[in-house]
């Protein structure tokens, strides 16, 4: 079994501004670290929401519980699939994507959470097996998806950021902690 290596926080050169304030979230200093580590967190508070929890919005117009962590798996499957072709050097120019339409479209709300908590699991693990292949000069490939340049290192930490910045929303917002 290959060991995992250590994949350091990305430069800020490595993706665009508009991304920094997640990605800058993050504590870990190793990638791997970061994906089991933060699962162990996120993955027992999902499963302590209520159904209440899970239906209520802070605002009108604002996603449910459910919707978010839809989100959450999409945007995570989708940053993969991107890693995935820019660590191939594939110098397709990606597309962006609708992040409302697809949780709309997703219809989370008819969904049960255990599912959807269960679904979020298997992504991770896929995350992290694919990320396991690259080696360490695949995470410095560059890539373009909408107006985004970044490494796979850096989409990496986005994906991590991304569900630390959605699990303070949960706290903060629908938790009120």
């Amino acid at each position: 079994m290959k060991m995992d290596i250590a994949i350091s926080r990305p430069l800020a050169g490595e993706y665009p501004p508009w991304f920094a304030a997640e990605i800058e979230t993050v504590h870990y200093h190793d990638l791997f670290a970061g994906l089991r580590d933060i699962n162990n967190i996120t993955v027992p508070l999902l499963k302590s929401l209520t159904a209440n929890d899970l239906e209520y919005r802070y605002a009108p117009g604002k996603w449910s519980i459910k919707q978010m962590w839809q989100h959450v798996i999409d945007v995570e499957r989708i940053l993969s699939y991107r890693a995935l072709r820019f660590a191939r050097m594939d110098d397709t120019i990606l597309n962006a994507f609708d992040e409302n339409k697809y949780a709309e479209i997703s219809k989370a709300d008819a969904r049960d959470f255990s599912d959807i908590i269960h679904e979020f699991s298997i992504v991770r693990m896929s995350t992290i097996e694919l990320f396991k292949s690259f080696t360490a000069a695949m995470f410095l490939h560059q890539g373009t998806a909408g107006r985004s340049k970044m490494t796979v290192r850096a989409m990496g930490y986005l994906i991590l950021g991304h569900e630390i910045h959605h699990i303070k929303i949960i706290r903060e917002r629908y938790l009120g902690q």
